[in-house]
């Protein structure tokens, strides 16, 4: 019988040396993407090799393209380390190797999300009746949350977006502040909305999207519409003011998202939660654990207020499924 635990010490091994150094060693890689394509590349090769072999070799040839952005020295972008109990849990994670699409599939993937859900929402005061979806990062948890948005919005306008698709749907109206995230427009994009469809709200020199700038905006048309707010401004770190915002949205009948990927965690601590107050009162916030919250790449949360649009939007269904 196969050892199905080959090459997990020789794994742990190159792990532990790793991080063993991570607060002394250089931050930038000692060598460019071209050079570890030197060391590992080459044609497949025609026999399988001990598993210990291939990740030492792996290890090898990693190592001086790698950068130290998990360890204390790393100011580059807006990165987290992992904590040492979250790194131990990724490895278990990988070693049972759940499919988590179904409950039936894995009841402890789906529970360990149910109780990872609850705990986020208590932690970041959101309603305790949301949806979390768990994705890949900030660009996810925008495009689900945006995509969970059209769904409402057309609903609404009595189109069924997920049936009919968008030709012939009612306009949507986008808004957001002028120093939206990227991933806001890349979202827009992949939804079929268009990336240079939102009306851009004015903003400070902080980047705030101006409260009075939005109101006067929804006020021009009605209609399906979508504002983006921001908890965190990826270069400044500043927070929209979320009242105001859930206000104007609240008179327009409009859907409030938060991308709360950089500071929504500003909530968890009583020192910063000031700055996140009135978040509770969107319809759908995005946020990465990969930063503040320092767990393993990738991982982030798409969370919807209304359960029925989240699951309308994402659910699927076949056969085989049944």
């Amino acid at each position: 019988m196969a050892d199905r635990t080959a090459g997990l010490s020789a794994a742990a091994r190159h792990a532990q040396a790793f991080l063993n150094t991570i607060a002394e060693r250089p931050v930038a890689a000692r060598a460019d993407a071209s050079c570890v394509r030197e060391a590992l590349g080459g044609p497949v090769p025609e026999r399988g090799e001990d598993p210990t072999t291939v990740i030492d070799a792996l290890a090898a040839g990693a190592e001086p393209g790698l950068v130290a952005s998990a360890g204390p020295r790393y100011f580059g972008f807006v990165v987290g380390g992992a904590l040492s109990a979250a790194l131990a849990a990724d490895w278990l994670v990988s070693a049972w190797d759940q499919n988590a699409a179904l409950h039936s599939m894995s009841p402890a993937a789906a529970a360990i999300e149910e109780v990872t859900s609850a705990w986020l929402l208590d932690l970041l005061g959101l309603p305790a009746t949301a949806s979390v979806g768990f994705v890949t990062g900030g660009q996810g948890a925008n495009t689900t949350c945006l995509a969970a948005a059209r769904h409402a919005v057309l609903a609404r306008a009595g189109w069924d977006v997920e049936n009919d698709g968008l030709i012939g749907a009612p306009p949507i109206r986008i808004l957001c502040g002028e120093h939206a995230h990227v991933t806001i427009d890349t979202a827009l994009r992949l939804l079929g909305l268009g990336a240079d469809t939102p009306i851009r709200i004015t903003a400070d020199d902080q980047g705030r999207m101006k409260p009075e700038a939005l109101y006067d905006a929804l006020a021009v048309a009605d209609g399906p519409t979508i504002v983006c707010a921001q908890a965190g401004n990826v270069a400044t770190g500043a927070f929209d003011a979320f009242e105001p915002i859930a206000d104007a949205c609240a008179s327009n009948n409009a859907w409030l998202h938060i991308d709360g990927a950089f500071g929504l965690w500003a909530a968890a601590a009583p020192a910063t939660r000031h700055l996140t107050c009135g978040v509770e009162r969107a319809d759908s916030w995005a946020v990465d654990a990969h930063k503040w919250l320092n767990v393993p790449y990738d991982c982030g949360m798409a969370i919807v207020a209304d359960p029925e649009a989240h699951v309308a939007t994402m659910s699927l269904a076949g056969p085989y499924l049944a």
